[in-house]
């Protein structure tokens, strides 16, 4: 078998939540300033799942779907991964469970398990795919990844950061969305700024500040080296920068920490930059004034990344601002997240596929705990192909449209319902069916072994 070219995203597959609180109304509820959420945080609505989805239900919808809409036989998939950090089970994985879907049609044959940690689980798992059709372990047939989460706070200022969803995504060969090869940069570390050590509880322990400074802290040593190894492979780009992409993308806990990551990236241009002639024409107006900062101390000043923000405004709403579609409607999905910043990209062209073609996106991904990788994805320039992943995404901004949105009241009530029930043995959840969307898998029963049992919405 001769090596695959063009390794990488085949299709995508999403879903979230049928329900949603507004964040705006949220804000009064909880009787914060107007527009801490909304402006401070950047969201617009929050999507949640009441007691009858878990992480087993999100993960067999998306898949299903998937399969569905790309019209996928089972015993063509050879490797299906899952990257969650929603644990139900210490042992079984998701994986195991999505099973139920390929074992009627005989197709038992699938590598891979489950990968946690943080919301950086669905890009291991990503890498785990891409590198087997890579390898002398391919046998032709396409990986499918799994990236699901529920991600849930106590009542409090975190809890506005929340929301849920899953992503699929078919890998192989020839693919529209490749996966650039060798330049990919990796930043890991040990650090305590979220995790959730209580097996009894959905809600996670929180370091806030910490958690921002492990970002980017990671961002910047992501950058530095993604842009060392990418003039290593192509000696051609003597200078690799924000001009160097064409649109960047990056986890997203919520949207106003992208717009200063985006500014982050701006400040390491400006630090790279060693020839005062060129710093002096680039940054006139402050090039001076901060030639010798130094990014380890410029994570809490306010000074540096104004300025940084106003300088790079621009480039922001152009480059990654139509990234950040439904994190702003759905919020932060965990390890779905920086792949949802991937679909909202290609759902704001509205199907107008040149102003994609040839495209170079930077891609930023961030778990806590912490691991961190940066890549990129050169999109093809192949307008039929791209064009039908395209008309296969159409149907998310409609699906948007008809969610059901919930007051404060009774998403609260809705989330207190979860806290109490979370490890039940014996339960019927109690949350309406009626509500999901078509197609949706829901939680049945958990019986008195804590076995779970799944039926479909038709």
């Amino acid at each position: 078998m001769s090596w695959p070219q063009n390794v990488g995203i085949l299709g995508i597959e999403l879903v979230f939540p049928s329900l949603f609180v507004d964040q705006s109304e949220l804000e009064k509820y909880d009787g914060v300033a107007e527009g801490k959420y909304v402006i401070g945080l950047g969201q617009s609505r929050m999507g949640f799942c009441t007691d009858r989805e878990d992480i087993n239900s999100l993960c067999l919808t998306v898949v299903s779907n998937l399969m569905k809409r790309y019209n996928i036989e089972p015993k063509n998939i050879g490797r299906l991964e899952v990257g969650t950090e929603t644990i139900i089970d210490k042992s079984k994985s998701v994986k195991s469970v999505l099973m139920q879907l390929f074992e009627p049609y005989g197709a038992c044959d699938l590598e891979g398990i489950d990968t946690t940690n943080a919301c950086y689980g669905g890009t291991a798992a990503l890498f785990n795919a891409i590198n087997w059709v890579e390898s002398s372990s391919y046998d032709g047939r396409l990986a499918l990844v799994v990236c699901g989460d529920i991600a849930v706070y106590a009542k409090g200022s975190a809890r506005p950061t929340g929301g849920a969803g899953a992503i699929a995504l078919l890998v192989g060969p020839d693919a529209p969305l490749v996966l650039d090869r060798k330049v990919r940069s990796t930043y890991m570390k040990h650090a305590y700024d979220f995790y959730k050590p209580d097996l009894t509880s959905e809600f996670p322990i929180v370091d806030g500040k910490l958690s921002i400074q492990c970002y980017l802290s990671a961002l910047d040593n992501c950058y530095k080296l993604y842009c060392e190894k990418y003039q290593r492979h192509h000696p051609e780009n003597k200078v690799v920068g924000l001009n160097h992409f064409d649109a960047l993308i990056f986890h997203t806990p919520y949207c106003k920490l992208v717009q200063k990551s985006l500014a982050r990236i701006s400040l390491n241009d400006f630090l790279l930059t060693t020839d005062p002639q060129q710093r002096k024409e680039t940054y006139p107006s402050f090039h001076e004034k901060y030639d010798t900062i130094k990014l380890e101390d410029t994570y809490f000043d306010r000074d540096v990344e104004k300025i940084f923000m106003d300088y790079s405004k621009e480039t922001f709403n152009q480059k990654t601002k139509p990234s950040l579609f439904l994190a702003n409607q759905v919020g932060n999905m965990y390890t779905p997240s920086v792949y949802s910043g991937l679909v909202s990209l290609l759902v704001s062209v509205d199907g107008d596929v040149n102003k994609l073609l040839g495209r170079h996106v930077g891609v930023f991904s961030y778990g806590s705990g912490l691991a961190s990788t940066m890549y990129s994805i050169s999109i093809t320039n192949d307008t039929e192909k791209l064009q039908a992943l395209l008309d296969k995404l159409s149907y998310v901004k409609p699906l948007l449209e008809q969610r059901t949105k919930i007051s404060p009241q009774e998403f609260t009530e809705l989330m207190e319902i979860r806290v109490q029930n979370s490890h039940r043995t014996k339960y019927e959840p109690s949350g309406a069916i009626e509500r999901l969307f078509p197609g949706t898998y829901y939680l049945k029963y958990v019986d008195e072994m804590h076995r779970r049992t799944y039926e479909k919405r038709e």
